[in-house]
């Protein structure tokens, strides 16, 4: 893992503005090989899932298929369109990012409904919401949860101890319950630890501030509502920060410095831990974690999928289920930091111990209880292109001291150009 996974969402968003997100439809026969093909492909890339519970995979089902798992370099998402419009070579089982589960959807006929292989049945042990995000409008069920990124705040215990404030996450959760008390929190912690600040960037804000709402640029009747008071909202929030001189301002590599010195507080996903344990491995023992101002939202988390010249349906659902059921995804989190999407996998002994980086805290018991309570919100094909130059403006705010409403007033114009380019009314 590495600092690109910090920033997924405005990289995702800022080449869904450039490059439109839409799946290409093409013919073709698909993969080689019989229905009841024996030799199964699994595409993936890098962190997605647990390399250990993959190799596993294929040695528990050497009885019925050979399954050959390939994991992807570069633009996975591209490649995989690529491949899908052509029609050739297409891997039996997928990977699909989170990020890009939306744009997919409008093509789902490229896929198997997994619903007619036994999902339904199955699909209470996985989150409710997560579940919906690759579901169609008429029920057809796409993708498979791999996991999730329920979100919360990570802060330094020792500079929070200098500065004379609470340390135990209980107490911290209550004293930043909101935004406004957080950012009070912040003023605080900066007066007492001079050169300090609370927040890397105001998009990283504004990303939780909008993922923490059920509705976000774009609604079910694909309508823009990026101009609406829920986001205006989630724009000043990310703004106090800066004009409250708590903001960093670190949008290039210079993060991996920060976090171990000038940075107070962290707001991330569960992954977010490693980024933080990587980039900063002196201040082990020093960290904590808590509930995250406002609520949780969710940042990150993908799919297994199976394209429709999938050789063996069957067996490739029974392989993708058994490397996501709960005692596997507790595995992957051991292995890899992926946050299950399986609840049960949550009070496994894999999950329940405490992490030695955060002074031995069960920080289980924080993402556990987020990963339950975020907002299930309808997020369009468009909607990644429609929030980028909320994401750009909010950069030259910091970069450029462009003035919040000018640049508000900007982010809304360029978002409903792009949104009519990609047929958003």
């Amino acid at each position: 893992m590495d600092l690109s996974r910090r920033g997924f969402l405005q990289a995702a968003a800022l080449t869904a503005a450039a490059s439109g997100l839409t799946v290409a439809c093409g013919g073709g026969s698909g993969s080689a090989g019989s229905k009841n093909g024996k030799n199964l492909t699994l595409w993936y890339w890098g962190g997605a899932l647990s390399d250990k519970v993959v190799a596993e995979a294929k040695t528990h089902f050497s009885g019925q298929v050979k399954l050959t798992a390939a994991s992807i370099g570069g633009d996975f998402k591209q490649k995989l369109t690529t491949t899908l419009a052509a029609g050739a070579s297409v891997p039996d089982i997928t990977g699909i990012k989170g990020e890009d589960m939306a744009s997919f959807l409008p093509n789902a006929g490229r896929f198997l409904d997994l619903n007619d292989l036994g999902f339904k049945k199955i699909a209470s042990q996985y989150l409710d919401w997560k579940t919906k995000l690759a579901r169609t409008e008429d029920g057809k069920q796409i993708g498979f949860p791999i996991d999730i990124g329920p979100t919360a705040l990570f802060y330094r215990a020792d500079l929070f101890d200098k500065a004379g404030l609470p340390t135990d996450p209980d107490k911290v959760a209550a004293r930043a319950g909101t935004w406004e008390e957080y950012f009070a929190l912040g003023t605080e912690l900066r007066k007492k630890v001079p050169g300090t600040y609370l927040v890397n960037n105001i998009g990283s804000v504004f990303n939780m501030a909008v993922g923490q709402g059920t509705e976000r640029f774009i609604d079910k009747d694909n309508r823009f509502i990026g101009d609406q008071d829920h986001i205006r909202k989630a724009w000043t929030t990310a703004v106090r920060p800066y004009t409250l001189g708590l903001d960093a301002k670190i949008n290039d590599n210079t993060w991996n410095a920060a976090v171990g010195k000038s940075l107070t507080t962290e707001l991330g996903a569960a992954w977010h831990a490693l980024d933080i344990e990587q980039a900063a491995p002196k201040t082990k023992g020093k960290w904590r974690v808590c509930a995250m101002p406002g609520g949780p939202a969710n940042q990150g988390g993908s799919y297994l999928a199976l394209p429709k010249q999938c050789r063996n349906p069957e067996e490739a659902f029974k392989i993708i289920s058994w490397i996501l059921s709960p005692e596997n995804d507790a595995r992957g989190f051991t292995d890899a930091a992926i946050f299950p999407a399986a609840p049960a996998a949550y009070s496994m002994p894999a999950m329940t111990g405490g992490d030695p980086f955060f002074g031995g805290q069960k920080i289980i018991e924080v993402f556990g209880p987020a990963a339950k309570a975020i907002p299930s919100s309808y997020e369009a094909p468009a909607d990644a292109a429609v929030m980028a130059p909320f994401m750009t403006e909010l950069s030259s705010i910091e970069a450029k001291g462009k003035k919040p409403d000018d640049a508000w007033k900007d982010a809304v114009g360029q978002a409903k150009q792009i949104a009519r380019r990609q047929g958003v009314s």
